[in-house]
């Protein structure tokens, strides 16, 4: 019998809304996260950073905001991030029950995200998942370089992390059910890759393939 994986996006599909930028806001504090912003502005208004280019603006921030930071304090500040995320009406109980009902039945259930491990862990930790692929920076000596260890999980990153996570082959057909949530063009490539795809994203950009989710409705 084949397994089933439900691999969920987490910003905008467990949560409600965005986590990254409040994370990095709280563990910089302001002058230093108003400083890396007005950096990035003016990088971009000179064209050295595409402020298009969500992948290398984030790994500018990274830089800029956690470089030389000890990892181990990252760990404490996710910790905390998560507890608040938890008990602080930050994720959506729909999916949260959704993550539990495939658990019922048997599957296991991953997130596949562009956040940072620090405070993803924790959480799959709390809600009983199975892993977490997400953001992992650089880390040498215990401190972090400023540089990310892979590429950000995003797009098709998301297919082939997943892809990596389940021990399969880069391309072919996988030998796994996969459910796919997500909400975002980011995610387009991780539904595409799901027998179930589902969408929370706006209805006029259902992705193909993809159905759009509502409460109650029973997983196939």
């Amino acid at each position: 019998m084949s397994r089933t994986i439900a691999a969920f996006d987490f910003d905008g599909t467990i949560t409600k809304r965005d986590t990254l930028v409040p994370f990095l806001a709280k563990v910089a504090g302001p002058a230093r996260f108003t400083s890396a912003c007005t950096r990035l502005g003016l990088l971009g208004a000179r064209r050295k950073v595409p402020l298009q280019d969500r992948d290398r603006i984030k790994e500018h921030m990274i830089e800029l905001l956690l470089g030389g930071r000890a990892e181990e304090d990252l760990r404490h500040a996710g910790e905390r991030y998560a507890r608040d995320l938890l008990t602080g009406d930050r994720l959506r109980p729909d999916v949260v029950a959704r993550i539990h009902e495939h658990h019922r039945v048997g599957h296991s259930t991953v997130i596949v995200s562009a956040s940072l491990v620090y405070y993803l862990e924790p959480i799959a930790r709390e809600l009983s998942m199975d892993g977490v692929i997400g953001v992992e920076p650089e880390v040498v000596d215990g401190v972090l370089t400023g540089r990310l260890a892979r590429p950000n999980v995003r797009a098709e990153q998301k297919a082939v992390r997943l892809r990596e996570w389940l021990g399969a082959a880069p391309d072919g057909e996988l030998d796994v059910t996969v459910h796919g949530y997500g909400n975002s063009s980011g995610d387009h490539a991780l539904l595409e890759m799901s027998e179930q795809g589902w969408w929370f994203g706006r209805a006029a950009k259902v992705p193909s393939g993809a159905r759009p989710f509502r409460p109650g409705t029973p997983l196939d």
